[in-house]
């Protein structure tokens, strides 16, 4: 309390001193920046989930085995082409050979397709092979090969598109 009493007496003995601590008091204020409201006035956000993985992020065989040859197998099922057989292999490379990774597929009517990568990842240097029934193949063609992301739409429609063009599917 005397401390109390002490303050109040020597504000009181120095009115000059009151009036200068007014005068710095509004100065600053002036010079003071608006200060940002706390964030606890802010409702709090809700942190966003974890994006979902992109199938392409798995690992090459996992890829090609759960989501692009099943993929693969109804959209040919939809085109009246439900594959005979639709592997993913590591072999020789049709045509020019050499160790590759492959989709291998035969089709109804004796047609084949390989679909090979170079090394285990989808956006390693693609060629595909096509053979005819009772034919081997004799053309192994570039494939993808301008695509900067490579993701499993592209690769089915592309893939699609390149049978398509050889008319293997009905009706074109």
């Amino acid at each position: 309390m005397q401390q109390k009493t002490a303050a109040v007496k020597a504000d009181k003995a120095s009115p000059d001193a009151a009036a200068d601590k007014a005068t710095k008091a509004d100065a600053t204020d002036k010079t003071a920046k608006p200060s940002k409201p706390d964030s606890a006035d802010k409702p709090v956000k809700p942190a966003k989930p974890a994006p979902k993985p992109k199938p392409e992020d798995k690992p090459f065989a996992s890829f090609i085995q759960e989501d692009l040859l099943p993929s693969l197998t109804k959209s040919l099922t939809e085109r009246e082409q439900a594959p005979i057989s639709l592997l993913l292999v590591e072999g020789e490379r049709p045509v020019v050979g050499g160790l590759c990774w492959m989709v291998q597929a035969e089709l109804p009517a004796g047609r084949r397709f390989w679909l090979c990568f170079e090394s285990d990842s989808i956006t390693s240097g693609k060629t595909i092979a096509l053979a005819e029934s009772g034919s081997d193949p004799s053309l192994l063609e570039s494939f993808l090969i301008d695509e900067k992301r490579i993701n499993q739409a592209l690769l089915e429609s592309r893939l699609l598109q390149r049978l398509n063009g050889q008319k293997w599917f009905g009706g074109n």
